[in-house]
């Protein structure tokens, strides 16, 4: 691996460059409900949430919910467990999207539960609608009977056609960032932290999973739950279909519908090693089982970090192990996210970037650095495409804007690949073995609790940066952090794979003859594509497809990057095979840039594009129809 530097005037930072906020405690984390809620006086930062938490704050979330695949909805009680943190608070305020509420009781001292008036506000648009539930001094307990909407951005409902068995239905939830309040009333911020327990009741042939230590049938049909680690409401998480299991090892495996369960399980049976090589570098994983559940093609995401039950999308189902580091990256999140968590969206780097480093230093363990760095190339392409297209320049620092309009906005590649490079450069810096060590302290210290920005960095100096104060400047840092764009001291990185990518692509465009190509890897064709020049010729587009077989490839990242270029280069060879992709293929990565370059190219594409997302959209999760309306809104569509 080759880097190429930028020279750096280091000076020592003083103190009082780095904000205070929260003290070193080398004792074991407590974890039980009410340390968790009263470990830190939290001062309420969120702007996306509704819940009074700095002053009452829930604990613990008990569900008792029939799932109807006739009505769509999940229908019951949510029973909150809260503490007062203000002696003076008398009304607990929760979030809430959607929500039919039927009714309210309180827990009095005398044992029964009684009725209770409660309020819920008017709706807005983003955060949902506020639910206040007055409480008398002797309550420490609600119990809400309500039931979801049909339309519950945080659910997906698929009827048995949209399944792969074609023969039973299939529910499977998505509730970061805001979605937690569309699934159950709650303080649906990642400040709050709580344990829940869950009693589902679903039809007959249907199997029902959570983040949670999965139960069984009882006697009544009645299935039961129970997460004892306190998560954030986003890491809520159901999944309900005609689902089987095989094991990968003792406490790993795999859920999936029956037609990809094996490949599933042999394209995730490196998982272990990864679990072996997370706890060696950053500690014991906390979580008990660590299980994936390949869901259905709608899923809008590459996975889904949900706490003993990562969701996974099934484009990762390469047949090589080529895409394996999104299992990677779902699994650090459960030191990096799950056991430590941002305590805003606007800090949401210290999930996603932190679990970006991880993942790439996981890659690197088990596959070596040339693995790793030619990911870490195609990451930075990614971020330089989102620090070009970035609204604003606010948008480009970790820490986010206060006037964000949507956690949305945090889900970019400067949360995830800015964060990483930010995590590298301080690795270069203090060198490796001081922050592995500081790295794995900080997870220990930090368990099962949630820290802003400004946190992280006081811990940084404390533990780490007092020892080497020579080893970065208070510019540095706060250009890192509050600065737009990679700063001057960032250290790119350069792939000896890919020069050879490069050499050939040269030589292909000059009509030389396609040389032996047959080692090579995802990253490798992906780099190919990436890279071709904006003036392709139809002659070229075809003879690429000829020789490579690009069009229709069964490797979905492979056939993005392919789709993208056809669609700039007007190769309209791609256009059927493109339009099967688009009505198969859920992942938001994919489909919200091909929908945005069909729409953008001219007023014929577009009309076109249109016609296949009417068809396509009764499929797609609403998270991805919420983002494709937009683009097709922003592009004078419908």
């Amino acid at each position: 691996m080759r880097f190429f530097a930028t020279t750096t005037l280091i000076l020592a930072v003083s103190p009082l460059a780095f904000s205070l906020a929260g003290c070193a405690n080398d004792k074991p984390a407590d974890t039980s409900p009410k340390a968790i809620a009263t470990a830190a006086k939290i001062t309420k930062s969120d702007k996306f949430t509704y819940a009074n938490y700095d002053k009452v704050r829930m604990t613990h979330l008990s569900l008792n919910l029939d799932v109807n695949f006739d009505e769509k909805v999940l229908d019951g009680t949510a029973t909150i467990d809260f503490i007062t943190v203000d002696p003076t608070a008398s009304l607990l305020q929760l979030d809430t999207k959607d929500l039919t509420i039927r009714s309210v009781e309180g827990f009095a001292a005398s044992g029964n539960w009684v009725s209770v008036d409660y309020v819920l506000h008017d709706k807005d648009a983003v955060m949902g609608s506020m639910l206040d539930i007055p409480f008398s001094k002797d309550m420490n307990k609600v119990r809400i009977s309500y039931r979801t909407s049909p339309k519950a951005e945080g659910l997906q409902w698929l009827s048995p056609a949209q399944t792969a068995g074609k023969k039973l239905p299939y529910l499977f939830s998505q509730a970061q960032a805001l979605n937690a309040r569309t699934m159950t009333p709650v303080q649906d911020t990642p400040a709050v932290r709580i344990t829940y327990d869950a009693t589902l009741r679903v039809p007959d042939g249907l199997l029902p999973l959570m983040s949670a230590e999965q139960g069984s049938k009882d006697e009544s049909g009645e299935y039961h739950f129970k997460m004892p680690q306190p998560i954030p409401s986003y890491l809520l998480a159901i999944a309900v279909g005609d689902i089987k299991f095989k094991a990968i090892n003792d406490h790993i495996g795999v859920y999936a519908e029956s037609y990809i369960l094996d490949a599933a399980a042999e394209e995730f049976s490196e998982t272990p090693m990864m679990e072996d090589a997370n706890t060696k570098l950053y500690g014991p994983y906390r979580w008990g089982r660590y299980d994936l559940i390949v869901l259905p093609p709608s899923f809008p995401f590459g996975g889904m970090e949900n706490p003993r039950l990562s969701f996974m999308t099934p484009t990762l189902i390469a047949g090589d192990k080529s895409l394996t580091n999104v299992v990677a990256h779902e699994l650090a999140h459960s030191w990096s996210g799950n056991l430590v968590t941002n305590s805003s969206w606007r800090d949401a780097w210290l999930n996603e970037g932190v679990t970006s480093y991880v993942e790439n230093r996981i890659m690197e363990e088990l596959y070596g650095e040339g693995r790793a760095v030619m990911e870490q190339v195609l990451a930075l392409d990614d971020l330089m495409r989102d620090l070009r297209t970035a609204k604003r320049p606010e948008l480009t620092h970790l820490k986010l804007p206060e006037d964000m309009a949507h956690p949305d906005e945090a889900f970019t590649q400067v949360t995830y690949v800015k964060g990483q490079f930010f995590l590298q450069f301080l690795e270069q810096r203090f060198g490796r073995a001081e922050f592995d060590a500081f790295l794995k302290g900080y997870f220990d210290h930090y368990a099962f609790k949630s820290l802003s920005t400004e946190e992280f960095i006081k811990y940084l100096h404390d533990e780490l940066h007092v020892k080497n104060p020579d080893a970065l400047t208070s510019a540095e840092l706060k250009a890192w952090v509050y600065g737009p764009g990679l700063p001057g001291s960032f250290i790119t990185p350069i792939s000896d794979a890919f020069a050879k990518v490069d050499a050939y692509r040269t030589a292909w465009l000059a009509g030389e003859a396609p040389k032996e190509t047959t080692n090579w890897s995802t990253h490798e064709w992906l780099h190919f594509l990436n890279k071709m020049p904006e003036n392709l010729t139809a002659d070229q587009f075809k003879r690429l497809d000829s020789a490579f077989k690009f069009t229709g490839t069964q490797n979905a990242e492979i056939a993005f990057a392919w789709y993208m270029q056809a669609i700039k280069g007007n190769y309209n060879a791609v256009d059927k095979a493109l339009e099967d992709f688009l009505m198969s293929v859920g992942r938001g990565k994919f489909i919200y840039r091909l929908y945005g370059a069909l729409a953008k190219r001219d007023e014929a594409t577009r009309i076109d594009a249109q016609r296949i997302y009417k068809h396509a959209r009764p499929g797609y999760h609403p998270i991805a129809r919420r983002r494709i309306d937009a683009i097709f809104a922003k592009y004078g569509g419908e």
